[in-house]
């Protein structure tokens, strides 16, 4: 009944899609296997794309060849440019999507490739002969043969829903969770853990008096994220923003006798980052208010998402203290705010490739790792597809360094330090944010995609090249056009910069603070009709490299420190106990892991520098 698939996808939610095109966009024949077809690439939570840093991880996945960022510009409702006020290292891309629309267009990409087959039924366990995946097992006792496996599974596996005292399996409201699965790793000798995660009620847009919020539009001139031809966003959609109260807390804090969260129903750790109203207002008990995102859910529906009051107390609890934040008097809810506990595996059990140690050609990737929001989890899951398609077919896995990505800073951290709650990017976890900024990810990365052979690749380096050139090109004006006093010391002053007593160069005069392209440009018609021939996107990256040359040199070179220890290959199957004077930790860590190079040693949690110098020291160097 099936052929023998080169790889099968477990799951179908960002991680899943992505994982399916990588793979088949190498080449390979991919079998993305879901519970239910008309979920595929649902935005379970919020119906936004982006944010800080996540901005950044959807920018790197297009620049390699995923869909997350093109089926996004189809399908936003609007666009806004965090950060604008920092430097360019921290301007993030983030776009409210119309959440039906996004399912759908996703779904039809993915059944318009030639190398991607569906199957709907659940996936109970896998077929394992020796140590090697050799298919999948479905619940009507079908084993469907296969070269390779990327389970995704999301918040699905023995997934349990809490709404105040209520408890019942799910995956997602409305959908039954997975079993199978985790057992059948816990034999295998996987470790699993619990975890936590909570969606806000969903409310009657037509309930609400946006008169009492605040307007929060999007940009006047939108962005995108795609670096390919996708359409620009014309018509954009209001978000709102609204506060809760005193009232609003008292009235939540008479349910938290019945809240899973208090009463320890719940064991699993939820997203520090993203906390529930409840645990907001009990961890931060000074603060006299909490700010609500209002975000559409869509062009054609009323429903509204209401982020910031994400809960799992009960519903006549969670309706009451709604109807007292400003604008919500007349609410009307769609369906209330829960929590879901589901199955885990700490990401310590699997190489930087996102194969698991244990069971050679089983990769994992999303939730399923204790990552949390579509960004991480369409990243691993791109990650997990080319490097199932690398080892398929005996060639080098794709590993991104700290230095190249945002999601080889994810990826480094998760399979070196673990996690024990949900993990969520942040531009503070990246030490080399300064080069790894959202405007330049396809010239990070597209030549690597190329390298790869993924579909595509050829056609978006044209640009790349393109880009570079036109930077140099600009960079070569302002290097060699002079400014006279008379031409530009009214804007000098009207910038509170000091003036010129004669002719200098325009990088000299853009360099200074407060002085950007926007405003020479008004003031400077030669300059104005010389980058009138650019893109903007080519004009942003040419002053960025401009203005922060020195800061990008300096993080070049700390990189190529950083390098060498990279290149320092270590034993895959090295035996770390042998080395005494290792400490005991180290030991422990060390054969856990299996580090690939004395670089990913050494930021591996309990391996200390003196514990590097010794394995430098034993490699003879």
């Amino acid at each position: 009944m099936f052929p023998t698939y080169d790889v099968i996808v477990v799951g179908a939610g960002h991680a899943g899609c992505e994982a399916a095109v990588a793979a088949a966009n190498l080449g390979s024949k991919v079998l993305l296997a879901t519970m239910n077809m008309q979920t595929i690439a649902q935005m379970s939570c919020n119906p936004a794309m982006g944010g800080v840093a996540k901005g950044q991880i959807v920018r790197e996945i297009d620049a390699l060849g995923g869909y997350s960022g093109i089926v996004t510009d189809h399908t936003m409702v609007q666009f806004r440019m965090l950060n604008l006020s920092k430097g360019p290292a921290m301007w993030s891309p983030r776009a409210q999507s119309d959440r039906m629309l996004f399912a759908h267009k996703w779904r039809m990409m993915l059944e318009a490739h030639p190398n991607i087959d569906f199957w709907q039924e659940m996936v109970i366990g896998l077929s394992v002969k020796g140590d090697q995946v050799t298919g999948v097992r479905t619940g009507m006792g079908l084993t469907i043969p296969c070269k390779s496996v990327v389970l995704t599974n999301g918040t699905f596996l023995n997934g349990i829903i809490h709404i105040g005292e209520k408890q019942f399996g799910g995956g997602r409201a409305g959908e039954k969770a997975a079993t199978g699965i985790t057992e059948q790793l816990i034999q295998l000798g996987f470790e699993a853990g619990r975890m936590k995660t909570g969606t806000p009620p969903r409310v009657d847009g037509r309930s609400l008096d946006y008169s009492r919020m605040e307007l929060q539009p999007g940009d006047e001139n939108p962005s995108k994220f795609s670096y390919t031809d996708t359409p620009k966003l014309e018509k954009q959609l209001p978000c709102h923003i609204t506060y809760t109260n005193d009232e609003v807390h008292d009235l939540l804090k008479e349910g938290f006798d019945r809240s899973p969260m208090f009463n320890g129903r719940i064991q699993g750790l939820g997203p520090r980052y993203c906390p529930s109203i409840e645990d907001k207002i009990n961890r931060f008990a000074d603060k006299e208010r909490h700010q609500l995102f209002v975000e559409p859910e869509g062009r054609d529906t009323i429903e509204i998402y209401v982020n910031g009051f994400s809960t799992s107390l009960p519903e006549d609890v969670q309706y009451k203290a709604l109807r007292k934040v400003p604008g919500f008097e007349n609410v009307k809810m769609f369906r209330p705010g829960y929590a879901i506990e589901y199955d885990f595996f700490p990401p310590t059990q699997l190489q930087l490739s996102l194969e698991t140690h244990l069971v050679k050609n089983l990769f994992f990737a999303g939730q399923i790792n204790g990552t949390t929001g579509y960004e991480e989890a369409a990243s691993q899951g791109l990650i997990a597809g080319i490097n199932a398609h690398q080892a398929i077919n005996d060639l080098e896995p794709f590993i991104l360094k700290r230095s190249e990505a945002y999601i080889g800073v994810l990826i480094d951290d998760l399979v070196n330090k673990g996690t024990k709650e949900p993990y969520r990017m942040f531009t503070s976890r990246a030490e080399y944010r300064i080069l790894l900024r959202q405007d330049n990810a396809d010239i990070r990365l597209t030549p690597l995609a190329q390298k790869l052979g993924i579909k595509g690749a050829d056609e978006r380096m044209d640009r790349v090249n393109a880009k570079i050139d036109a930077a140099q090109t600009i960079a070569k004006f302002f290097e060699e056009t002079s400014v006279a006093p008379e031409d530009i010391n009214g804007y000098l002053e009207s910038k509170d910069s000091a003036p010129i007593r004669q002719k200098v160069k325009l990088q000299g005069i853009l360099l200074r603070p407060n002085i950007d392209m926007t405003g020479l440009r008004q003031v400077l018609p030669v300059l104005n009709q010389f980058i009138s021939q650019f893109e903007e996107e080519f004009t942003e990256l040419a002053e960025i490299n401009m203005k922060y040359e020195g800061y990008i040199k300096r993080e070049q070179e700390l990189v190529g420190k950083m390098n060498r220890l990279e290149e320092v290959r270590l034993l895959e199957n090295f035996d770390y106990s042998k080395i005494n004077s290792l400490s005991a930790e180290a030991r422990e860590k060390l054969n856990k892991i299996k580090p690939r190079t004395i670089g990913q040693a050494s930021r591996i949690s309990g391996v200390t520098p003196a514990d590097v110098s010794v394995l430098l020291v034993h490699m003879g160097r």
